[in-house]
């Protein structure tokens, strides 16, 4: 069976996940700080939920959950703990409610950090921070039954083997609630499949195939290899990642993602294997992508 996913907003939906910003914040007192950011943990599980029984009613398997879910989580001036949040319990309670429907109705749910978290980073502080921000959505994860944190391996930094080091060295120190569900996904810049499979292999990490990243930027195999490959990586149901260049493949730059998916981009072959997976649909049009490529599939 193949489940296709949602990645973290609506286009149209009136579904919407809530932000601020410090600036916003300092107007007010630390005790007010904590109230808004409060109503705003709040009010995402509660849109959250909403999201999964949009997913539910439209068959959309998957829905990939906003990394900022939790507003400035982790800043090092506003940051919090959910705990000393005044709705504390009330917010606790709304996700693992998400996690009760997720289960119920078979609907899977995945984190993709922001691209800052990095941790080949040979800035200390920058690890530091990754590492904060794994552990706060691998918390979410746990109370919305999420199997996903997927990041990038970050930059080459000059030297590629150097920075696959640093990446395996911090790979061992994380959590077992980030480990678990840590994948590491091939970019369309710096690190192709054949980068990155070999630490999966040696670090027990599932790679999530993106198909357009490695049409971006190729290497020794081709799509029906990589896919194979990444897939056989998995201890659980694969994911890959599906898109479609914005101004099409013979375009000088075909890096960014076109509104919906071309039928031409989906390979044959993945709709024809016998195996569970779960396609998340990268397009601007958000859920009216994923319908449009469901109902001309």
């Amino acid at each position: 069976m193949i489940r296709f996913g949602l990645c973290c907003i609506f286009k149209e939906q009136p579904i919407k996940f809530r932000r601020t910003t410090v600036k916003y914040l300092s107007n007010f007192s630390v005790q007010e700080q904590q109230n808004r950011l409060s109503a705003l943990c709040l009010a995402n599980a509660k849109n959250l939920l909403k999201a999964l029984e949009f997913c539910h009613q439209h068959n959309i398997g998957c829905f990939r959950i906003n990394s900022q879910i939790l507003p400035l989580k982790t800043h090092p001036d506003i940051g919090y703990s959910v705990a000393d949040l005044p709705d504390s319990e009330k917010i606790m309670e709304t996700f693992r409610a998400c996690g009760l429907f997720s289960i119920q109705h078979n609907i899977r749910t995945t984190f993709h950090p922001d691209q800052f978290i990095i941790l080949s980073s040979p800035n200390p502080d920058v690890v530091s921070r990754s590492i904060a921000d794994l552990e706060y959505q691998a918390q979410v994860a746990q109370w919305v039954n999420a199997d996903v944190i997927n990041i990038h391996a970050g930059g080459v930094y000059g030297d590629k083997a150097s920075a696959l080091n640093r990446l395996k060295k911090e790979i061992e120190m994380l959590s077992d609630p980030v480990r678990q569900r840590l994948t590491l996904e091939n970019d369309d810049r710096c690190y192709a499949p054949e980068d990155l499979l070999p630490v999966c292999s040696e670090m027990n990490i599932p790679l999530t195939y993106d198909l357009h990243h490695h049409r971006c930027f190729k290497d020794r195999f081709r799509v029906e290899q990589a896919t194979e490959l990444c897939l056989a990586t998995w201890n659980r149901e694969p994911l890959v990642h599906i898109s479609s260049p914005k101004n099409g493949w013979e375009s000088p730059d075909h890096r960014n993602h076109h509104d919906y998916i071309d039928l031409n981009d989906m390979p044959d072959f993945w709709l024809a294997m016998n195996v569970d997976m779960t396609i998340e649909v990268e397009a601007k049009a958000k859920e009216l992508a994923v319908l449009k490529l469901m109902k001309d599939l």
